[in-house]
């Protein structure tokens, strides 16, 4: 298994136990803003995708280990809508429409991972937590249609092929 290289960090701010780790992202949201140059955890989750796919069991190492968690299971969602999509146009409606879907937080039905974050002590929280996601998520598909579709628009095989594969032995929606 990949781990995240983001290790535990006091300075960084948690939401349920999630830290907010800092993005390189144009698109608004409470994340913090990393340097362009730098690797984020996007980049992390994008580049590790493939081998930790494979894993049915993940040892936890650092909170950002949770947060790769939660990308790796949301590309792998991705790439299950992109898989009929045979344009970068059609792949990018269906990210969009993806994009769209209301973001669940721990202890709300639907969150894929009960028991991965601490529920919210408060709305206040809940709501840091789902704008942190939805960011986050919108980042991740962006970065994504890049490397699932050629710079021609059509479909790259080699990563179009993960979509079979479940991820931690869940099944994806």
């Amino acid at each position: 298994v990949y781990h995240s290289s983001f290790l535990d960090d006091e300075e960084i701010t948690k939401a349920c136990g999630c830290p907010l780790l800092p993005l390189k992202s144009h698109i608004k949201g409470p994340a913090p803003f990393s340097e362009q140059d730098s690797t984020d955890i996007v980049d992390e989750a994008i580049t590790f995708f493939r081998a930790n796919v494979f894993f049915r069991n993940f040892d936890i190492q650092s909170s950002a280990d949770k947060l790769l968690i939660y990308l790796t299971f949301y590309i792998n969602i991705a790439l299950k809508r992109l898989e009929g999509c045979r344009t970068l146009a059609e792949g990018t409606k269906a990210i969009i429409n993806l994009g769209l879907e209301k973001v669940p937080v721990p202890g709300e039905h639907g969150f894929p991972f009960p028991g991965l974050f601490s529920p919210p002590q408060s709305p206040k929280e809940a709501e840091l937590l789902r704008n942190y996601l939805k960011q986050i998520r919108e980042e991740t598909s962006g970065r994504l249609l890049s490397v699932a579709y050629r710079p021609n628009g059509t479909p790259n095989k080699w990563w179009l092929a993960f979509a079979k594969r479940k991820f931690l032995n869940i099944i994806t929606p």
